[in-house]
């Protein structure tokens, strides 16, 4: 059976896999669907402000 330091990192090892699995999750449906917005809406703002300005004619 496992001795009780193979047991500690077995715990560590899944404590490790989960933490990594959970930040993961967390990533692909909250940091970057907002971080992909955001910079959307930037550029569509810096697009409609572009719109605005009228070229100087010569």
């Amino acid at each position: 059976m496992f001795e009780f330091d193979q047991y500690l990192g077995f715990l560590t090892f899944l404590s490790i896999l989960t933490i990594g699995f959970w930040l993961m999750i967390f990533l692909l449906s909250f940091v970057i669907p907002y971080w992909l917005t955001g910079s959307l809406m930037e550029w569509l703002q810096e697009k409609k402000d572009g719109r605005k300005e009228v070229p100087k004619r010569k």
